[in-house]
């Protein structure tokens, strides 16, 4: 069973002794320096001189300095920024000035598990990872509630380690749902797995799929769209809400039905083998080693494959779809 901690199991005091140091101000970096903030912690912000996101943290009022400056002045350190860029920017910005006793802090686990951050053994080095993107994080904080959030500690130097990381969990506004304690290779496998397989790579492709599939058959591509891909967040609604369950009872018995009988003929057992296949890159490191070259080599495969996608009939026909409703916009 999993270990769930709330606000009885925190003690807020704790990171509020502390300055903290938001490196990045993007999707969850501006939403942890805002609750941070909101629950009485010193935030200061760590980034580059021609950072675009410079003037919405100085909007914001917080006292913004380079990442440099902001490590030399804060007790811990939260890197907030895309985990490609965590090797460069540790590496220039943030090892050289590491002293014993401070908390290195990640919202997911990749380039700590995967070896492009290493630290040195005298720090904290903890993760939290709240369970939803940085305005959510923020929107639900501001209303009382929180995303849940994956809490593990990878290496507790000061003896400290657990206490303070929850401390700042607690401040983020997480332990008012539940904070999950993990551990670093679980969140980093779990999350590429479900990014990969489910929320991104296997939706994507299924739907594209369905698409062609349809309009190949002759059927109009407007009405390829609307079944294949426009109507699917009234099914994420359900799911999210209840369950699979609560989907099937909400819905007709003829698409439940279907569901039944032609889901495991598309996930069969090829599409289950590819998974493991998956698991496995992922597991032993394939992934984020490609992942890392790719970066490296200036992302050729990367911006290729974005184009194509981006090039697919079912961009230009859902554009036109989505012009037909105006209470759809591009966040």
């Amino acid at each position: 069973m999993a270990h769930i901690y709330h606000d009885a199991d925190a003690d807020l005091e704790l990171i509020k002794q502390k300055r903290i140091a938001v490196i990045g101000f993007g999707s969850q970096g501006h939403a942890h320096a805002l609750n941070l903030r909101d629950s009485g912690c010193e935030v200061i912000v760590g980034l580059p001189v021609g950072s675009r996101s410079r003037a919405r943290a100085e909007a914001q009022e917080f006292r913004v300095m380079t990442t440099a400056e902001a490590v030399q002045q804060a007790d811990v350190i939260a890197l907030l920024f895309p985990d490609e860029r965590h090797r460069a920017v540790y590496e220039q910005d943030i090892r050289p000035y590491l002293t014993p006793g401070m908390m290195l802090l990640v919202a997911h686990g990749f380039s700590i598990h995967f070896a492009q951050v290493v630290p040195p053994p005298d720090v904290d080095v903890v993760m939290v990872a709240p369970n939803g993107p940085g305005a959510m994080v923020r929107k639900l904080f501001l209303e009382g509630l929180s995303t849940l959030a994956i809490w593990a500690v990878y290496q507790d130097a000061t003896g400290q380690a657990e206490a303070l990381s929850l401390a700042y969990a607690a401040a983020l506004g997480c332990t008012r749902a539940g904070v999950i304690r993990s551990t670093f290779a679980e969140e980093t496998e779990t999350d590429l797995f479900s990014e990969q397989v489910v929320l991104c790579g296997g939706v994507t492709a299924l739907i594209r799929a369905a698409f062609d599939t349809l309009v190949n058959a002759g059927y109009q591509p407007e009405i390829a769209y609307t079944c294949c891909l426009h109507e699917l967040k009234l099914t994420v609604d359900l799911l999210h809400q209840g369950g699979i369950n609560h989907l099937h009872r909400s819905i007709s018995d003829t698409a439940e039905y279907g569901d039944y009988v032609t889901g495991p003929r598309i996930i069969d057992q090829h599409a289950r083998a590819e998974m493991e296949n998956v698991l496995q890159d992922i597991q032993n490191g394939t992934f984020a080693q490609n992942w890392v070259l790719e970066n490296i080599a200036g992302r050729p495969g990367f911006l290729a494959m974005r184009r194509a996608n981006a090039a697919h009939p079912i961009e230009q026909v859902g554009s036109e779809v989505r012009a037909m409703m105006p209470w759809l916009k591009e966040t």
